[in-house]
């Protein structure tokens, strides 16, 4: 990586949103590490990135599960070994689980907790630390609407998605006067791998018309570069989401039940 540019890190950089943001982000002329899983895919989606890019930036690939804790060390000594301040940190690896609770696998569900939640957690602390020595940064939360309302059919994953949601909004308001932004994305349902990788695909959502990936990604990517606080995507979404945040809890789930609840598709 080159000292005159400004350094990105986007986990889970290898598809879908985040790999919309880091193609965003060499298109500004930024050095990007994008994080990934260890498989060919990761090589793929970095080859791609390098292939496009026409800032001259350099794309670096860390590959690992963000799950495991002395993986997420590894991630932190990559970013730190770059030797440069960290100008931009996306949150963004997570993946979800379909299907009633009482019949999903609870080992994926905790491993959806340790990659969702306490990786997000173990990342962002000593990038903030770094962050604050050096008066500034950026960090960005991928929530999910999901986090505007119970969520059943999809409890745990719901549920991570509403931790972080609101963990970026505290570390907004600790970090006001430190230069340091924090901005938290919640798409709605958006055309990746999602559905397919949650067992998701026979419900009304798996099945439903969802937003272009880039599309989410770059309003994610301005709000993030606009200093804002959150930003939904599409009016469309907005208005779900601000009435989501209005209904009464039973109300909402239920809204979510029709949408999530296996088989519903048919």
């Amino acid at each position: 990586m080159t000292d005159q540019r400004p350094f990105a890190v986007v986990t889970g950089g290898t598809n879908g949103i985040g790999l919309e943001l880091a193609r965003l982000f060499l298109a500004d002329a930024y050095d990007v590490l994008i994080a990934g899983e260890d498989d060919a895919h990761s090589d793929e989606a970095r080859a791609q990135l390098a292939g496009e890019n026409q800032t001259g930036s350099e794309v670096t690939l860390w590959k690992g599960d963000l799950g495991r804790a002395g993986q997420v060390d590894a991630l932190v000594a990559a970013i730190r070994a770059a030797g440069r301040p960290i100008e931009a940190l996306c949150v963004n690896a997570g993946f979800g689980l379909g299907g009633a609770f009482a019949e999903t696998d609870l080992a994926r569900e905790l491993q959806m907790i340790d990659v969702n939640i306490r990786g997000a957690v173990q990342l962002t602390k000593p990038m903030v630390q770094d962050m604050i020595a050096h008066r500034g940064g950026r960090i960005l939360f991928t929530s999910s609407i999901a986090a505007t309302m119970p969520d059943p059919f999809e409890a745990v994953y719901g549920g991570t998605k509403v931790f972080l949601r609101w963990f970026g909004e505290a570390l907004r308001n600790e970090l006001k006067d430190t230069g340091v932004t924090v901005t938290v994305l919640m798409p709605s349902m958006t055309e990746t791998n999602f559905f397919e990788r949650a067992e998701m695909m026979d419900t009304r959502a798996g099945q439903a018309n969802k937003d272009d990936a880039g599309m989410v990604a770059k309003a994610g990517y301005d709000a993030l570069m606009a200093g804002k606080d959150k930003v939904i995507p599409t009016l469309k979404n907005k208005i779900m989401g601000a009435v989501a945040d209005l209904l009464p809890d039973s109300v909402a789930a239920g809204v979510h039940r029709g949408l999530s609840e296996p088989g519903s598709a048919d």
